[in-house]
């Protein structure tokens, strides 16, 4: 959640060339609980609405039925937002004898709403990979057709988001929401945002007071004596550097079920993989898709010629925490870990982010 008044997003260039602006701004507005569910159900004039609700027992973002539906504030969904803007699967285009045509249809027009800050971090995460050049036009459509409306949360069990920096967010949003019980505390973070302000500004007051930013200082020291779980993350570039040969990856590879669970929760993995499915009635045309593909699977570093370059489960797990506790980090002065703590719930032989840091401090591998 922010902890100073942020950022006015600038328009934004058309696909593929996606590119985000920043200008300080000064907003910061109050709403009264009362007017929060007919502020969110307006909300649909700016697009599909999507929110964390419970399909099947499973929190997942969808479409809420009523707004009665929706979980904010607490326990995330199983699997993150990455998927509104990197679809687990869709069709690039489809193709014949002529040439190509790209198929869009996957992206439309949307409001996201109870975005928590570490997973607002992790889409800023994902726009450097995929808004570098050559942009990748898939997921710049779903950003442009995108509006964040981010909220405060209260870490779980096996949060540490504290660890990684991850739990105060600056940029990135729309709107941000603080739910301080008595009133919310709203963050104007775009023009957008301040569109969808304008469309219910009786809902808002703009007359913040300084003991409504103390009740905001106080609730955030409460928020951060409630953190369960931390690790050094200042220290863990240095330590899987001088690592990278330690035995402690053959003891978590005799663990290790390479069922890929950990990359595909993880709101920043970010692999891919193409197909080309040709028509039955044509060998000529047909569609190409896309779907994830995790660096845990044995036939990720399969090349022509049947040579493995990561056969070994040592080799495809130091591959896959060296991007999360160094190489990023090397390149973009951050950790691709955002500290939300899946890895930790979806390992099933307890082989995670904070297991890992252990064993590279201690050089044993934590007893399960």
């Amino acid at each position: 959640m922010p902890h100073q008044l942020r950022l006015i997003r600038n328009d934004v260039a058309p696909a593929p060339t996606f590119q985000t602006g920043w200008v300080p701004t000064v907003r910061i507005l109050k709403m009264e609980p009362k007017y929060f569910q007919a502020f969110i159900e307006s909300l649909d004039k700016f697009g599909r609405v999507y929110a964390p609700v419970r399909r099947n027992g499973v929190l997942t973002w969808d479409t809420p039925e009523r707004f009665e539906e929706i979980v904010l504030g607490g326990e995330h969904t199983m699997i993150p937002v990455k998927k509104l803007f990197h679809p687990m699967r869709f069709d690039m285009f489809r193709f014949d004898d002529s040439g190509f045509t790209p198929d869009y249809s996957s992206s439309e027009k949307r409001v996201i709403v109870g975005v928590p800050p570490c997973e607002i971090h992790s889409l800023l995460r994902l726009d450097e990979v995929f808004m570098e050049r050559p942009v990748d036009p898939y997921y710049a459509q779903q950003r442009r057709d995108s509006a964040i409306i981010g909220y405060s949360c209260l870490p779980g069990e096996n949060c540490f988001c504290r660890s990684t920096g991850t739990d105060i967010v600056e940029e990135g949003f729309d709107l941000f929401f603080v739910n301080l019980g008595e009133f919310y505390l709203v963050w104007v973070g775009s023009s957008l945002g301040h569109d969808m302000v304008l469309v219910h500004e009786d809902f808002f007051d703009d007359s913040v007071s300084h003991d409504d930013i103390k009740k905001y200082i106080a609730w955030r020291k409460k928020r951060d004596g409630m953190f369960k779980k931390s690790f050094d993350f200042r220290s863990m570039p240095d330590l899987m550097e001088l690592s990278y040969e330690s035995p402690i990856w053959e003891g978590f590879a005799e663990r290790c079920l390479s069922c890929g669970q950990c990359t595909m929760v993880c709101p920043t993995c970010n692999c891919y993989n193409v197909v080309d499915v040709l028509d039955i009635s044509s060998a000529t045309s047909g569609r190409r898709e896309r779907h994830w593909d995790s660096c845990m699977f044995v036939d990720y570093s399969l090349v022509a010629g049947g040579h493995n370059f990561r056969g070994a489960r040592a080799e495809r797990l130091k591959l896959w925490y060296t991007h999360k506790l160094r190489a990023y980090a090397s390149e973009y002065g951050k950790p691709a870990c955002i500290g939300c703590g899946r890895c930790v719930e979806a390992c099933p032989v307890d082989i995670n982010v904070l297991t890992v840091a252990e064993a590279l401090v201690t050089m044993e591998v934590p007893a399960r």
